[in-house]
This record gives C-alpha cells, sequence and structure tokens, in this order.
C-alpha cells in the first residue's frame, strides 16, 4: 500500500482514518507496516502489543452527534454496562437518542462478582434499576465477554430481537464493548479482523463499521468518556489498582463510630455516627484499604498521602480534583449500598442506621442504591 493508498482507509482496530505524515496526531502509521492487513495505527499496536496508549482527547459533542443519528435508522441498539460500574456506565437519556428502535441491554463482568450471588436476584436488581432509570429494553443478558460467560444468551437474544436490522453497539469506555464486538465478528462474519481491546479508557475512536454475511453491519460506536468515573480522572498508570480483572473479594471492617476507611489516596469513608456495625467492600483487590480513628484523618493524610496511602503518588494527586465531602444519611432498617462510580460500593447493614461521610475527588458520581449483594 502507498502513502496514497492510506488516505481513506481506517484502521482495523479504533476505526480512525490512517495518515502517514504527522507521529503525533491520531491514526499514525508508519509506511513500512501500511503492506500488513489489516492496516492498523501505531497507537492501536502500542496498545496490542505493548498494553500501552497515548492520551487522546475525544470531542464529547461528537459522541452526542453520532448517538443522536441512530433515532432515524431502523437498528437494534445493544448497550453495553458495566456491573462493576453499573450506575456510572448506564448512558444517561439513552431513550431519546435511540427514537423506537428496540434496546439489548448487555450487563458485563459478572464474573467481577463473588461467585455466591443469586444470578435471577442479580437479574431483578438490574431490572428494578433500568426501569428507575426510565430505559425501556427488549431484554437484559448478564454476561462477561472476557470469561465467555453467558455469550451464547448474547448471540441468542441478538438473533432474536435483530430481524434485517443493523446493530449499534454502544457503551461508556472500559465496559468490555470491543472484546464483546470481537465475539461478535467471530459469530456473525467471515472477516479476519479484531477491534483493539486495552484497559485505556476511549480505545475505539470512530464509529467502526463491521459488515455481516447477511449484507447488514455492526456499528461499534466510541465509549462515552464520563468525568464523574474514577477510572476517567485517575493517572494510567492506577487504573490497573483500580479496575479489577478477577473475582472482588468481599473485605468486611466491624467498625464504631469515629472510624474512618481510605481507599489508597483515591476516595475516605467517615462512619460519622451510629452503632457498632459491619461494613462491606466491594472494591479492586489490589487496591490499599487502611483504617484510622476520624480525629486523626486529616492529619493521617496530609502526611502519607501519595506513600503509605497510595495510589496515586503525591505528585499524581495534584493532577487530580481536590476532595469533596458527601453526607450520607443510611435510615433504619435498610439494605444499602453506597457506590462510588469507578470504585465500587460499601455495602451497608442498615439495621441500626449509620450516619456516613464519603470524600472523593470533586465530579465523582457518589449515591445510595437498594443493595446489589
Amino acid at each position: 500500500m502507498t502513502k496514497q493508498q492510506a488516505e481513506g482507509r481506517s484502521c482495523a482496530g479504533c476505526g480512525v482514518k490512517l495518515q502517514t505524515e504527522s507521529v503525533d496526531q491520531l491514526g499514525y502509521i508508519p509506511e513500512g507496516a501500511l503492506a500488513k492487513e489489516p492496516p492498523v495505527c501505531q497507537r492501536c499496536f502500542r496498545i496490542k502489543n505493548y498494553n500501552e496508549a497515548a492520551s487522546v482527547a475525544i470531542d464529547q459533542d461528537d459522541f452526542l452527534k453520532l448517538l443522536s443519528g441512530i433515532a432515524g435508522t431502523n437498528s437494534l441498539v445493544v448497550h453495553i454496562v458495566d456491573l462493576f460500574d453499573f450506575e456510572g456506565s448506564l448512558i444517561s437519556g439513552l431513550q431519546r437518542f435511540v427514537g423506537n428502535n428496540p434496546v439489548l441491554l448487555v450487563v458485563n463482568k459478572i464474573d467481577l462478582l463473588p461467585k455466591s450471588i443469586n444470578p435471577n436476584r442479580l437479574l431483578n436488581w438490574v431490572q428494578k434499576q433500568t426501569k428507575a432509570q426510565g430505559l425501556k429494553v427488549v431484554d437484559i443478558v448478564l454476561c462477561s465477554a472476557k470469561r465467555n460467560i453467558g455469550f451464547e444468551r448474547v448471540i441468542e437474544s441478538i438473533g432474536r430481537h435483530r430481524g434485517d436490522r443493523n446493530v449499534y453497539v454502544v457503551g461508556a469506555t472500559n465496559v468490555g464493548k470491543s472484546t464483546l464486538i470481537n465475539r461478535l465478528i467471530h459469530d456473525y462474519s467471515d472477516l479476519e479482523r479484531e477491534l483493539t481491546t486495552s484497559r485505556y479508557p476511549g480505545t475505539t475512536l470512530d464509529a467502526v463499521h463491521i459488515p455481516l454475511d447477511d449484507g447488514k453491519e455492526i456499528i461499534d460506536t466510541p465509549g462515552i468518556v464520563y468525568m464523574h468515573r474514577m477510572t476517567e480522572i485517575v493517572p494510567r498508570d492506577v487504573l490497573g489498582a483500580l479496575l479489577p480483572d478477577k473475582p472482588i473479594k468481599q473485605l468486611v471492617y466491624q467498625l464504631n463510630e469515629g472510624q474512618t476507611l481510605f481507599f489508597g489516596a483515591l476516595a475516605r469513608f467517615d462512619f460519622i455516627e451510629g452503632e457498632r456495625q459491619s461494613f462491606s467492600l466491594y472494591v479492586s483487590n489490589a487496591l490499599q484499604v487502611h483504617r484510622t480513628k476520624l480525629e486523626r484523618a486529616d492529619e493521617l493524610f496530609a502526611e502519607h498521602k501519595g506513600e503509605m496511602l497510595a495510589p496515586p503518588s503525591r505528585e499524581q494527586l495534584e493532577e487530580m480534583p481536590a476532595w469533596t465531602r458527601h453526607r450520607l444519611n443510611i435510615r433504619r432498617g435498610t439494605d444499602t449500598d453506597i457506590f462510588v462510580s469507578g470504585l465500587g460500593w460499601i455495602h451497608v447493614n442498615g439495621a441500626s442506621g449509620a450516619l456516613i461521610d464519603m470524600h472523593v475527588p470533586k465530579g465523582i458520581r457518589v449515591l445510595t442504591r437498594e443493595a446489589l449483594i
């Protein structure tokens, strides 16, 4: 392939237009790599082979324009969400973007939950949350694209609801869209290509059109960047500690009022008021949790942030938003989760009620919800 032929072609990994001129611009491919089929930009090559990614800013308005265009098509919309960050990865207002097109909700990463959880209870919980968010769906499928759990049900549900439509796949960044689509490519077409999959947000940069054997297409859209998710604001090398890659182990702390838990230097949980009780933490196993007294918490953070309380490092913390406090009143007799988008959740067995302060970087979503587990 010549330099001229590169123009007009797209990267098979992320969908961006290829170019050979500017190394620091999107779509750069070295001339020597042009002959390879399918052609892959240098960014995707480095993600795939070295687990690296250059930081790329994608315009949020372009995402919304792309989504708005779906209403005018005749398509099945497959919305993928991350069970570990359910409220953080659900696309708010999706209904108004998709028009009358049917929506299939695929809940990915169920392999991260402890094996003891009842699948029917999980499905009921997802149905309730989906309804509460005003999203109408034709089906909900629980799966793990990575571990190949429940994937036959995804294929079967797409087959049942697609008819002769195209399939749009939408989701926030890092919910497992590309992994899922790579499975669809293998099941639905004879293409010998894969989308770039990576732990880094924003891997797919443009809509990628994948032709199917019946003449229709799967359209993979770029992941929407939601800055209310912890995963979007931490430095790249912190993602490994934040994103679980194996089942999360429940951590149980018996706390008296006036005790504090630090999640590295990413968040802080203060038990302000209530009877002695247990709190169950569902966060990445790689994240260090440190317990102290509330009266010492400010001093401890000032002295040890970025060192004993890490990640992130002291330097990285300076690049992140300052903490803000969320006061949460857990009512007596409720079974409640305190959910922090991108970090996980704390289950409060609210038999006796509790007053909690949650400190997180400004803008990160914190909410209470009916307990998942």
